[in-house]
C-alpha cells in the first residue's frame, strides 16, 4: 500500500529544456524508476498556466515502479516566455506533449495523468493520439464548455455556495463592467498598467483559490500563493486568454470524441462539491465511456490533496502500475 501522504521522489533524475518553436521553450523533468522496463507517465498540470510542477506533484507514482514526466505547459511555470499567449492554443499543446514523447523516447504513454484543465487536455490529446495512450486517470473533469464557465464565473453555482467569496470576486470590477467578469478581468489583467495588471490578476486567482477546497481553512496559504508574482501572472493571464477562446475546443469536441478513447482503461475521481470543475463533467465523460471507472470523493472539492481524493489517486495508479495490470 502507498504511504497515507502519498509516495516520495527523492530527486529528479532528468531536466531540461525543450525548443518547440522560436518563441516557446518548455521545461521538463523526470523523476521515480529510469531503467529496466518503468511504467511511464505524463502529468499534465492544471490552470491553464499552472506550475511549475515540482516532485510534490509526483506523490500519486510509486517510483519503484514509475518513471513520471514533468512538461510546464506553454507560458507556465518555468517554461519561456512566461505568460506568454502568443502561438499558445490547445492544439499546440498536444503537439507539445507529441514532441517531449519522441525527445525522451517513448513508445507509448502507460499513463496520461491530468486534473482540472490538465484533464481537458489528457482528454484533447488522447482523442488526437489514442495510439500513444496506455490509460487515462482524470480528476476534476473539466470540458472547456462556456456552461461550465458560467456556472463558476458567472456565478450560477459557485456563488450560491460562496456568495462573500463571488461578492469580492465581481465586486473588484468598475460597476458597469460586473455584467461579464470574464471579459472584464481579462481587460485588466492584460492591461499596460503593471501594477493594476498584477491587482486584478491576483483577485482573479484569489477566487479560485478561495473556492477550490471543500472546508475553507487555508487563508494564510492562499495570501502566500498570492505573493507569487510569476505563477499570478501566468495562470491568470493563460486562464483568461484559454476561457475567451473556448478552450480553442469546439462546442462538445471531447464528448463526442470519446468513441476515439472507449477502449482506453480510464478511471476517473471527482470531489462531489467541486465549486471549480462541477461534477457534472465527471459524469458526462463516464457515460460517453462505459468502460471507465468513476470514484465519487464524497468530502471533497476541487484540490487534489484533499484527503478522500489524494487517497483514490493512489490507489489507482498503485493499481494501474502493478505487474498484472497489463494495458493494451
Amino acid at each position: 500500500m502507498a504511504p497515507e501522504g502519498g509516495h516520495e521522489h527523492a530527486e529528479a533524475f532528468d531536466s531540461g529544456d525543450l525548443q518547440v518553436s522560436e518563441l516557446h521553450r518548455l521545461h521538463y523533468f523526470q523523476c521515480g524508476k529510469p531503467d529496466g522496463k518503468p511504467a511511464v507517465v505524463i502529468f499534465l498540470h492544471g490552470g491553464p498556466g499552472g506550475g511549475p510542477c515540482t516532485l510534490a506533484n509526483a506523490v500519486f507514482f510509486d517510483p519503484a515502479v514509475y518513471r513520471v514526466i514533468f512538461l510546464d505547459q506553454r507560458g507556465a511555470g518555468l517554461s519561456q516566455p512566461s505568460s506568454e499567449t502568443r502561438d499558445n492554443t490547445t492544439q499546440l499543446l498536444i503537439k507539445d506533449i507529441e514532441a517531449l514523447r519522441e525527445h525522451v523516447g517513448v513508445k507509448k504513454w502507460h499513463m496520461v495523468f491530468g486534473g482540472s484543465w490538465g484533464s481537458t487536455l489528457a482528454l484533447a490529446y488522447a482523442q488526437t493520439h489514442p495510439e500513444a495512450v496506455g490509460s487515462l486517470v482524470l480528476r476534476g473533469v473539466f470540458l472547456g464548455t462556456k456552461a461550465e464557465l458560467d456556472l463558476v464565473m458567472m456565478g450560477q453555482l459557485t456563488g450560491t455556495v460562496w456568495p462573500e467569496e463571488y461578492d469580492r470576486f465581481v465586486g473588484y470590477l468598475p460597476e458597469d463592467k460586473r455584467s461579464d467578469p470574464l471579459k472584464s478581468y481579462h481587460e485588466l489583467v492584460f492591461s499596460e498598467d503593471r501594477e493594476k495588471a498584477l491587482e486584478a490578476a491576483q483577485e482573479w486567482n484569489r477566487w479560485e483559490l478561495s473556492v477550490s477546497f471543500l472546508q475553507q481553512g487555508k487563508r494564510v496559504d492562499i495570501e502566500e500563493k498570492l505573493q507569487d508574482e510569476r505563477w499570478v501572472m501566468s495562470h491568470a493571464k493563460m486562464e483568461l486568454h484559454y476561457f475567451l477562446n473556448g478552450c480553442f475546443l469546439e462546442g462538445d469536441q471531447l464528448l463526442k470524441g470519446c468513441e476515439k478513447i472507449k477502449n482506453i482503461p480510464t478511471s476517473i475521481v471527482q470531489g462531489r462539491y467541486d465549486m471549480v470543475c462541477p461534477a457534472r463533467a465527471a459524469w458526462k465523460i463516464h457515460r460517453a465511456l462505459p468502460k471507465s471507472r468513476l470514484y465519487w470523493s464524497i468530502t471533497a472539492g476541487h484540490s487534489a490533496t484533499e484527503p478522500t481524493t489524494l487517497t483514490k489517486l493512489i490507489e489507482i495508479c498503485d493499481e494501474y502500475g502493478q505487474a498484472n495490470f497489463h494495458l493494451q
